[in-house]
């Protein structure tokens, strides 16, 4: 019998695909360059030199099998060592490479996580705006996701909302800063109060609330900007991390789950990590990729073109009446639509060829995400567009 629980999925699909495919079936009519597409957050910028260079060197010298061949089950030891060090030299934590499990990006990070620190029937939290894949990522478990409303004056965590709901069932909660789709990030304060908060129930219920880290936008941060590191701040704190945006790197599937060393359980977790692949197929990412990024996880693509094209939306934004929260990394805004609807704000605007994604999915109806990685040119040219869309449709 077919699956009915998949075959129900097949309803939903992702509006940002959706949005992303009739973007490039529109491109081929009109040319792409006159599609103002802000939809997917895909990676504009070059991947680092270092990386390209690294992956031509093994493939030039290295044995076929050392490239190819399987990994060990937990990982390459070079790529885990690699890893906990450049963690170590900038956040001044105290990780191994035993603590290090690599994953097929943020997504296969976090689907480990959840399964390592959960059991189906408990409860997870996480805070809204959030990216709607956490649904299937924890549902998918057996876990049940409660969403904390969204505080849309800030964006940052709604405390009261988040003890409300915060009962004796919740074994995890899940973080995203930077965040996608806001771009906001959480400051020292806010992480602070978190902790406290995590420690108190934890003590209060008689077992751990883990604390998982949605981080691959870490790296792009904007000036003047607090977004420190979270596992700083709390100790059960499980890390997950891709370098898709970091590196450029987001059809390479390749990141990481990070066990803080102080956490419950840091001694097993990798290693439960792995009977968890052996549960979902996962079996570690491509052995080539693992050791390409060993040789440059502590370098970055050059990302200061997002902020540029940031700065420039945001002035546009606010000059037009839009009420928004200005980012503070990622390469996402979220304005408040010009109307109740916000769908029926972004079908409008794709008549001027302008892409936006409607935020009711992210637990902000009302809103719209901009996804603005692609070419700063075109962000102008875009902005002319937006002007005149909201001109012509809003009289503004």
């Amino acid at each position: 019998m077919i699956n009915q629980q998949y075959k129900d999925m097949l309803g939903a699909k992702s509006v940002i695909r959706e949005l992303s495919e009739y973007a490039t079936a529109r491109g081929k009519e009109i040319g792409y360059e006159n599609v103002f597409d802000f939809s997917l957050g895909n990676p504009s910028v070059e991947v680092p030199k270092e990386f390209t260079e690294e992956m031509i060197r093994l493939l030039e010298t290295e044995n076929t099998m050392t490239l190819h061949g399987y990994t060990p089950s937990l990982g390459n030891q070079l790529y885990k060592e690699k890893i906990a060090e450049s963690l170590n030299k900038r956040f001044g934590m105290n990780y191994g490479p035993e603590h290090i499990f690599p994953t097929t990006g943020a997504a296969g990070a976090i689907s480990h996580a959840v399964r390592a620190v959960t059991k189906p029937g408990d409860e997870m939290i996480a805070f809204a705006p959030f990216f709607p894949e956490y649904r299937p990522y924890i549902n998918g478990a057996g876990v049940e996701l409660k969403i904390v409303p969204a505080d849309t004056e800030t964006f940052q965590i709604n405390f009261d909302k988040f003890e409300e709901m915060l009962t004796d069932k919740v074994m995890a909660v899940l973080v995203n800063t930077p965040n996608n789709p806001s771009g906001v990030a959480y400051g020292k304060a806010t992480l602070e109060k978190l902790s406290s908060i995590l420690k108190e129930k934890s003590k209060e219920y008689g077992h751990t609330i883990f604390l998982i880290s949605d981080e691959p936008y870490r790296e792009i941060v904007f000036e003047g900007a607090d977004s420190p590191y979270v596992s700083k701040f709390y100790d059960n704190t499980l890390s997950c991390y891709s370098f898709s945006k970091s590196l450029s790197l987001p059809g390479e599937r390749i990141g990481y789950v990070a066990v803080n060393p102080a956490c419950e359980g840091s001694d097993i977790i990798v290693p439960m990590c792995g009977q968890i692949s052996r549960g979902t197929g996962h079996n570690c990412p491509p052995s080539i990729i693992q050791q390409a990024v060993a040789k440059v996880c502590h370098m970055t693509a050059d990302l200061s073109v997002y902020e540029t094209n940031m700065n420039i939306i945001y002035s546009t934004l606010k000059e037009l009446g839009f009420t928004v929260v200005k980012p503070d990394g990622t390469f996402y805004i979220m304005p408040k639509a010009l109307e109740e609807d916000s769908v029926a704000f972004c079908k409008k605007a794709k008549d001027y060829d302008l892409i936006f994604v409607p935020a009711d999915g992210f637990g902000a109806p009302g809103y719209f995400r901009m996804a603005y990685c692609i070419d700063t040119d075109k962000v102008k040219r875009a902005m002319d567009r937006l002007r005149q869309f909201v001109g012509e449709v809003y009289k503004a």
